[in-house]
């Protein structure tokens, strides 16, 4: 696939065809990670950590042998079905 580098004000932009987006997972307005390495330029879908921490990198750091033990959170104090 050909496209041309473009000015656009005080930048340089390049058209991305929607079939390109669609089949990398990147939707319009969404933030991308742009990279240069070995003479190419690489564009990656940014993946956003909400709040402090990050999930996949939280969920890595348990241990395989851990067990998850239930918590007594003693009788019923109103309505409630359990």
């Amino acid at each position: 696939m050909l496209s041309k580098i473009q000015k656009w004000g005080n930048s340089q932009g390049i058209r991305i065809p929607k079939n390109l987006l669609e089949n990398s997972h990147i939707k319009i307005g969404e933030e991308v990670t742009i990279s240069a390495k070995n003479g190419k330029i690489i564009v990656e879908p940014t993946h956003k950590i909400r709040g402090k921490y990050d999930i996949k990198a939280l969920i890595s750091k348990i241990p395989d042998d851990y067990k998850v033990e239930e918590e007594n959170w003693g009788t019923p104090s109103g309505r409630e079905v359990w």
